[in-house]
């Protein structure tokens, strides 16, 4: 079958610049590579195809040739230094596959990726009052730190680190499949590249050693339960050089006996008597700075009824400004009666109308109405 127009196969004219071309032929290497299309004979082909027709259009002489004698060129061989006939996949297609997708296609992998300190969890309860407020606390924790004898390079003092014998210092080693080259990283090395030769006595080549560390942190004001904070390069120093991990802070705040929160709002019940809320009244409730604040309960207050406090709330994390606080009023029905209650309570179910209890009025018109029906 003959071999279709490099220029058609990666959907370009002659005059594409080498960055069109570049693009073009990502496109189609994402779409059909095996990885993506698993058992896909067709896909592979495809594959094939654009990576060939790239190969020769985005070297100049290799273009040039296919320009004047178009597939002819290259056959047996052919088409002088460069020509498509040296062309080996199996070495040379993973590095085309390095200037398009890095490390995900075959691509190098930087030495020091793998050697990155771990991250580390710290659990921190705090009261609602000190979410309000912000604080600082000294936290302890079990860490490594940077070995100081050889700072953190994992060789003797005075001894240089030599590259690794198995992979060349490259940190991956390649084993070719048919027409794919496999990269590994490599086990020698774990992908440093490096090899130790002359290991510091103190940390045993690792560049780091287990320490117990303690830490000023600063909770900021309107913290929420769940929140996390990180503290980056607060974690667990990197092996032989590698970057440190990061420290993560998750908040706990405990429940409180008064306020309940949404967000940046505050929520509070507040029981009333039956006299409160008939004759009106006002009453004192605690605020979470601490201090007080003095609500009017108007007459013929219902239970239920919420009042708001605006500003005494929780302060926001990010930006100004603060939360309200809500105040929700009860009507708490006496539990026991002395006898003088019960009489003034009697003598008032006499005197009541129905226009004291409007809702109870309404109640039992929808009752009859139903009962009737």
């Amino acid at each position: 079958m003959a071999k279709r127009d490099y220029y058609d196969v990666l959907g370009i004219n002659k005059s594409a610049t080498p960055d069109q071309i570049k693009s073009a032929y990502r496109k189609l290497a994402v779409k059909f590579h095996p990885d993506k299309n698993k058992g896909d004979k067709g896909a592979e082909e495809k594959f094939k195809e654009a990576s060939e027709a790239y190969h020769v259009l985005s070297n100049s002489e290799r273009k040039q040739n296919y320009d004047n004698f178009g597939h002819s060129a290259f056959e047996n061989g052919g088409g002088g230094r460069g020509g498509f006939g040296n062309f080996d996949f199996s070495s040379n297609f993973s590095d085309i596959f390095e200037d398009f997708f890095g490390e995900g296609f075959g691509g190098r992998r930087s030495r020091r990726s793998n050697n990155r300190g771990a991250d580390l969890r710290y659990d921190l309860t705090i009261t609602l009052e000190e979410a309000y407020k912000g604080k600082k606390q000294d936290i302890k924790f079990s860490t490594s730190e940077k070995c100081e004898t050889c700072k953190g390079s994992g060789s003797k003092p005075g001894h240089n680190i030599g590259s690794c014998s198995m992979c060349g210092g490259h940190g991956q080693v390649r084993s070719s499949q048919g027409f794919f080259t496999v990269q590994q990283t490599c086990p020698q090395c774990s992908g440093s590249g490096e090899q130790i030769t002359n290991p510091c006595s103190n940390c045993s080549g690792q560049g780091k050693k287990h320490a117990s560390k303690r830490l000023s942190v600063t909770i900021p004001k309107g913290v929420d339960d769940g929140t996390r904070i990180r503290l980056s390069g607060k974690g667990e120093a990197g092996s032989r050089g590698g970057g440190s991990g990061d420290l993560y802070l998750f908040i706990n705040v405990n429940s409180h006996d008064f306020f309940k929160r949404s967000d940046e709002h505050l929520f509070f019940e507040c029981p009333i008597s039956i006299a409160d809320a008939a004759l009106g009244t006002s009453i004192e409730i605690p605020t979470i700075d601490g201090g007080k604040a003095k609500i009017k309960i108007p007459s013929g207050t219902q239970t239920g009824k919420q009042f708001r406090l605006k500003g005494k709330g929780m302060p926001y994390m990010r930006g100004s400004g603060t939360g309200d606080l809500y105040v929700q009023v009860n009507t708490e029905v006496p539990v026991t009666l002395n006898k003088e209650q019960k009489e003034l309570l009697e003598k008032f179910r006499e005197i009541e109308n129905e226009k004291s209890n409007p809702s109870i009025k309404k109640f039992f018109q929808k009752a009859k109405s139903f009962w009737k029906n």
